[in-house]
């Protein structure tokens, strides 16, 4: 199947912020869900790549070139005026860098291939204001991989694809265009990334440079045309499909935090330039220095777990000579190993990530609070690139049990752009499900091996319903229903009602000792129940809603009866210590009643077995439980070494140092932030896209509150006071939006609440106040308001 017609972008090229029409959009998920997740994409015949041609620079067979390769291609065209308009569509494996008329205009294009198991992307941008009347050139470099990873397919073939319309011209490539293989980057010495890996170390000799080969006028003479390879469409790339996701946010090169304390000559001993903060690098160096001498770049987390990741090696020229290493690593430090009596002229780096805002914000008079949530944004953004990313640095894999966690940060700490990531990776997980139905991560890759409770968490309410409910992007989770439906037949119910443990290809819960599975499945699967029958209600599926809440109610019966000891939920045949993880997951899928309450949260105080992936949940479970305190103290009691460290970011473990392969910046980690943002603050949506939301502060221990969310609805603002006599909260509800206010503290107590000075509540009954304000009396054990849009003051008086 291939789309046959156009597809349509906005792009503002200055800021390469990316927005797809939603018509296109809509087209596209049809496709590729009807497709069954195979090739569509584009062919041959389609209009949008007009004559082009995949082209390629021969001598993969090299043997120095085994683990990447780096190919120059060059093309020289004259316009009769300078264009308002020239849209380039450009396809490599696996990334590129285009200069137009010797300016860099995109640094790192290109995505990780695996839209389907097959295909790959392409970008779009508008060339027009780097290109002008008279001759222009065009040239790209070429970073190709030669093995697959955890988020990577590769092609099995080096190749670039350009087709550029500039006002009714076409600059395509094909077999006019020039290319070699760039002589001066070169295989580095010693360990390679770890298999998972799809990245290879980057060598650069400077001695084999070819200096001004992006500019215009260079001589290219002495290059080879390119090798002409096939058609868009053609084997080995396939299918192609447009970038879903802007392209990266770019700081330009910067001082590093310590700069004026580096040595301005070596001295030969390590250079450590340290970063604000852990994140997505490139370094940088200016040096004077005689030819041959060899300097390696590396960060902190250059060795995970004694397991090799990525770094960098550059041989000099000779005299003053700069160098950016383009393969980003990640870390605190950035070292550099220079030889004695090198002169510095200077070292900087280029932080590149995902394009998005750190808009979502969240303060309270708990330092640790605070910090804590700011690491966890940290954690989540340093996971963000071509996927969502368990860890920045050891595997860079969208495992779909972090990718969860991630999810629920993202609206509360981010700008909406972030969701196109999100949207990204729900399509890949559907495109890449096994033909036995089964679903699993990470993916794209080699990887095809199930952990049946992650795939659960991925189709379940923390899951794709959650994707919807705060996006309203209904196309994409009913174009995924048919494929979790399908998923969701796999798992079979005993005699006794409980649903069957499927080990999958990975028997695994959680990390650590005492793991409830057989619990587990159970609480995991109801949650999937639970989205499935939503899901189905989405897509006028009324019928098959009906059956998943039936077939819910079923477990949770089945569950209560077999699993409930009177003191605890327990497994059938599970021997080992009671575990927090599976008693807190059946309050968080609705299993447990206010009756069981009393004794999970003993439980709850006393066993401290889940890891930083499945605390996320505990707490939560607290949460719902109404007690925000516990929560918070338990918060504090395991979070502790890892908010009180040196370190940015959360690591993978509750000790960072534990001699375990673990990372200092694992995405599983964050699920704290969420908790702050969507229980202490209160705020969460109570229908698709935030139109409507609700504000029920549970601020248990904490006195003082300010929080931001950044929606696709507008921006809501809330500030939040109290003491032992009254309460006060500031909101801002966006445009087109309607709050529902639940006010913390005993209705009985409230003596008067006022709304923009004017009483809404005397003590006893609601009273005529703001225009479009309506009070709902006591609900839940609140009282609540309804607001419409605009900057609302509450001011309760309390007993």
């Amino acid at each position: 199947m291939s789309i046959t017609r156009s597809v349509s972008f906005s792009l503002s090229v200055s800021r390469f912020d990316w927005s797809p029409c939603r018509q296109p959009l809509l087209l596209l998920l049809v496709l590729l869900f009807a497709s069954g997740g195979g090739a569509i994409g584009v062919k041959a015949e389609d209009s949008i790549f007009g004559a082009a041609r995949w082209i390629t620079i021969q001598g993969a067979e090299e043997p120095e070139r085994k683990v990447s390769r780096w190919d120059a291609y060059r093309t020289e065209f004259d316009l009769p005026a300078q264009p308002s308009h020239a849209l380039a569509r450009i396809a490599v494996d696996s990334k590129y860098w285009l200069w137009v008329n010797g300016e860099l205009v995109v640094f790192e294009g290109g995505l990780k291939r695996g839209p389907t198991p097959t295909g790959g992307y392409y970008d779009e941008i508008d060339l027009a204001p780097w290109l002008r009347q008279g001759e222009n050139t065009i040239a790209v470099l070429t970073w190709y991989w030669t093995r697959n990873g955890f988020s990577h397919k590769v092609s099995g073939q080096p190749g670039l694809l350009f087709s550029m319309k500039a006002d009714g011209m076409d600059v395509v490539s094909g077999g006019g265009w020039k290319g070699v293989l760039h002589p001066g980057y070169c295989e580095v010495g010693g360990d390679k990334p770890n298999y998972r890996l799809s990245e290879s170390n980057v060598g650069f000799d400077r001695r084999n440079d070819m200096p001004g080969w992006t500019a215009p006028g260079y001589d290219d003479a002495g290059w080879p045309f390119v090798t002409v390879m096939g058609a868009p469409g053609s084997a080995p790339w396939n299918d192609l499909h447009p970038r879903p996701i802007p392209f990266w946010k770019d700081s330009g090169l910067k001082d590093y935090v310590n700069a004026s304390d580096l040595p301005k000559v070596s001295e030969g001993k390590p250079i450590v330039a340290k970063l604000p903060y852990n994140a997505q690098v490139t370094p940088y160096l200016e040096i004077v220095a005689p030819q041959g001498n060899r300097i390696s770049m590396r960060t902190d987390n250059v060795r995970v777990g004694g397991e090799p990741c990525v770094r960098a090696e550059y041989v000099t020229g000779e005299g003053k000579q700069s160098y950016e290493s383009l393969g980003w690593m990640n870390g605190h430090e950035v070292i550099y190993d220079i030889p004695a009596g090198v002169e510095i002229v200077g070292l900087k780096y280029r932080e590149t990530g995902y394009d998005t805002e750190f808009t979502g914000a969240f303060r309270s008079d708990d330092a640790f609070a605070n910090t804590l949530w700011e690491k966890a944004r940290r954690t989540l953004y340093v996971n963000m690139r071509d996927t969502y990313m368990d860890c920045p640095d050891r595997e860079r894999a969208q495992w779909w049990g972090d990718v969860v966690i991630d999810i629920g940060e993202t609206f509360y700490a981010l700008s909406p752009t972030a969701d196109r990531l999100t949207r990204k990776a729900i399509l890949q997980l559907m495109a890449w499900q096994r033909p036995d139905k089964v679903l699993y991560s990470p993916i794209p890759g080699t990887w095809t091996r199930e952990l049946p409770q992650q795939g659960l968490a991925s189709v379940g309410h923390y899951g794709l319903w959650t994707y919807y409910l705060y996006t309203g992007d209904r196309e994409t989770v009913v174009g995924a229903y048919p494929r979790v439906k399908d998923y969701l037949a796999l798992w079979k119910l005993d005699q006794d009602g409980l649903v069957v443990h499927r080990g999958g290809d990975w028997d695994w819960g959680d990390w650590g000792d005492n793991v409830d599975m057989r619990v587990l499945d159970q609480a995991w699967y109801c949650l999937a129940l639970q989205a499935a029958a939503s899901l189905a209600r989405l897509a006028g599926q009324d019928d098959e809603a009906e059956d998943f809440e039936k077939r819910r109610a079923a477990l949770v019966d089945a569950t209560n009866r077999i699993c409930w000891t009177g003191d605890a939920y327990r497994g059938p045949g599970y021997g080992y210590d009671t575990d927090d993880r599976a008693n807190a997951l059946c309050v968080v899928a609705g299993i447990a009643g206010p009756e069981r309450f009393p004794a999970i949260k003993k439980v709850l105080a006393e066993k401290f077995h889940a890891s930083p992936y499945m605390e996320k949940y505990v707490l939560e479970s607290l949460l719902l439980m109404d007690d925000p305190d516990a929560a918070m103290a338990r918060m504090k009691k395991r979070y502790a070494p890892l908010v009180e460290n040196h370190l940015t970011t959360l690591p993978e473990l509750w000790a960072f140092d534990s001699g375990l392969k673990s990372t200092v910046n694992h995405a599983w980690s964050g699920g704290p932030l969420t908790l702050l943002s969507q229980y202490y603050a209160g705020l969460a949506p109570t229908s698709a896209a935030w139109k409507s939301f609700r504000v029920q502060p549970q601020m248990g221990p904490l006195s003082e509150i300010e929080a931001a969310v950044d929606t696709v609805s507008g921006k809501i603002i809330a500030s939040m006071r109290r003491d032992a006599r009254t309460f006060s909260l500031n909101l801002v509800v966006p445009a087109a939006t309607r709050a529902s206010v639940g006010l913390p503290g005993d209705p009985g107590k409230t003596r008067k609440v006022e709304i923009n000075g004017r009483v809404a509540w005397d003590g006893k009954a609601s009273v005529a106040g703001e225009k479009g304000v309506t009070c709902d009396g006591v609900v839940d054990g609140r009282l609540r308001f309804q607001v419409p849009e605009g900057t609302w003051d509450f001011h309760a008086t309390l007993e």
